[in-house]
């Protein structure tokens, strides 16, 4: 997906009708009170001025919450102020994120009129057990429905799948990307499950009820559904959840994180580590034995060849006794590399 702005706009909890057991949405979006249409108003003025570049499209997002699951009166002085910047022309588009109950015919022409052009579903998995055993409070046949009619309504179709829920296994979370592929979704949020202040996950987690994933364990699971979504041409957005306040590193004060795969930069880590599996697998193509190679890429790619604290540098030296340099070469698409052999271990040896 092209680069873009975001405006954030937060309502938690706001037409959602329970909690999750992993859920405390006041904690993960770092607010406490709910959105007026001032706010809303407030929220992109003060956005607008602190973009600079003004070649970059911008889009309106209201997290959180169950955001067609609010009152129709409400939803509608919500996004009013929104369309009306999209019809200056001040921003391109609007989106929002929702529960798949609260899809029907009447919501999605009230979101069509005020020119919503995304929705996003907040899926989190196609398992009925685990989605019942997690109180999400509807199934995967209310995910397929709603994912029709949004697609039908011609709206851009979003969904969002948790790794690492209790009970969940690596092969249930790959059979979720399965199952939400076959639904035409154009674009994907990956989250792992963090342990949240306040959560009936919290009090299992401290009853020895539920295992946290590690941070490795989460970037491999991740990993694993990028790599079947980007070879179905659905486009990964994020993974991870946004740092703020409150989702930050559990050793900090405020922090509202108890356990799980926090990192401040887990989408990075992600990235790194398919950057690692590329790397090596083209090092393996080479039929000689490597001691040292040089890895052209483009500057804005550097540090996903590094990684991050030079790990992946760090693990081909350790793992496979390769030696790697990296040069930043403006001739190289961003994404893409080439390799050079400089040392094959017959030089070494000949030395």
């Amino acid at each position: 997906m092209s680069e873009q702005y975001i405006i954030p706009i937060f309502v938690p909890h706001l037409g959602c009708p329970n909690d999750c057991t992993f859920c405390n949405q006041k904690s993960i979006s770092g607010q406490t009170k709910q959105v007026t249409p001032k706010d809303v108003k407030d929220i992109i003025e003060n956005y607008l001025k602190g973009f600079k570049e003004k070649n970059l499209q911008t889009e309106i997002a209201f997290f959180g919450g169950s955001f067609t699951g609010i009152d129709m009166e409400t939803q509608e002085s919500l996004l009013e102020v929104a369309y009306e910047y999209v019809k200056e022309k001040k921003v391109d588009s609007i989106r929002v994120s929702t529960r798949p109950d609260y899809i029907d015919k009447e919501r999605l022409k009230l979101l069509k009129k005020y020119g919503v052009k995304t929705i996003e579903l907040g899926v989190q998995s196609s398992n009925d057990y685990i989605l019942k055993k997690c109180k999400r409070g509807h199934t995967f046949e209310d995910v397929k429905k709603a994912s029709k009619l949004i697609r039908k309504y011609k709206f851009v179709l979003g969904h969002q799948m948790m790794v690492g829920l209790p009970e969940s296994t690596r092969i249930d979370e790959m059979n979720t990307a399965k199952d939400l592929a076959k639904l035409k979704p154009k674009i994907i949020r990956i989250y792992p499950v963090l342990v949240i202040k306040g959560t009936k996950l919290e009090k299992e987690y401290l009853n020895g009820e539920y295992e946290a994933l590690t941070v490795q364990q989460a970037v491999e699971r991740c990993k694993d559904v990028y790599y079947y979504f980007t070879s179905k041409n659905i486009t990964v957005i994020r993974m991870g959840l946004q740092n703020t306040e409150s989702i930050s590193d559990p050793a900090k004060k405020e922090s509202e994180v108890v356990a799980g795969p926090y990192h401040e930069a887990f989408g990075q880590l992600v990235e790194d580590s398919i950057w690692y599996d590329t790397i090596l697998n083209k090092i393996k193509q080479f039929n000689i034995k490597v001691k040292e190679i040089q890895i052209k890429v483009n500057p804005e790619n550097v540090n996903n060849v590094i990684g991050h604290k030079k790990e992946n540098i760090n693990k081909l030296m350790e793992t496979y006794d390769v030696k790697t340099k990296v040069k930043q070469d403006n001739n190289i698409k961003p994404g893409k590399f080439e390799i050079e052999i400089i040392k094959t271990y017959t030089d070494f040896f000949n030395e």
